[in-house]
């Protein structure tokens, strides 16, 4: 897999390397199974990946999300995005021929002024994959790859102000305990797909 950030991918060779991770997925339930599968086909469409207009052109597109996870702790950080008013994973929409992991290494930089640096649970693939509408004006889909890096919750991270009002480390106990509501829809599911990859 192409790790070199800023490096472009072709079209032809991304959807393959797109199709390449989701075929290595294991489901953790019936909807991340209708999600991949749904997923795979719209790549094969030929649409477009990228968002190339903000907030909504085209008006399905790649989102990287990588969640920071002290293993040892069993923490992870979570952010009060500004926009949606939720708690959420750091993470960001894939540029134009840019890979899924090279976005988390950007992003993680321009969100946490950190280097991503791989867990153990997952590596550079994304552990889940969610197709999610948004709400409120400019109405789009995300499809969304959930990578998982190493991370230190001893310290809070330095992050970007304008996109999020605060963050915080919780358990993934505490996780699971929060109002759905006011976390992204799959946080739970998510949570509990990576509990089961830490006890494997």
């Amino acid at each position: 897999m192409d790790t070199t950030v800023g490096a472009l991918t072709p079209d032809r060779d991304l959807r393959g390397l797109l199709t390449d991770l989701l075929d290595r997925l294991e489901p953790w339930d019936p909807l991340e199974r209708e999600h991949i599968d749904s997923t795979r086909r719209w790549i094969a469409s030929g649409a477009p990946l990228a968002r190339v207009v903000k907030p909504s052109t085209p008006p399905q597109h790649l989102v990287s999300y990588f969640v920071m996870l002290d293993a040892a702790q069993q923490r992870v950080l979570l952010g009060e995005h500004r926009l949606a008013s939720l708690w959420l994973p750091t993470g960001g929409h894939c540029e134009e021929g840019e890979t899924p992991w090279s976005t988390t290494v950007r992003e993680c930089r321009e969100e946490l002024d950190l280097e991503a640096v791989p867990s153990e649970v997952c590596g550079e693939r994304p552990l889940f994959v969610t197709v999610t509408p948004t709400h409120g004006p400019h109405s789009h889909t995300d499809v969304s790859l959930w990578h998982v890096l190493a991370a230190d919750s001893g310290q809070l991270p330095a992050f970007d102000q304008r996109e999020f009002r605060s963050m915080r480390w919780l358990t993934l106990d505490e996780v699971l305990g929060e109002p759905i509501e006011a976390m992204d829809p799959h946080m739970h599911r998510f949570t509990h797909k990576l509990l089961a990859a830490l006890d494997a």
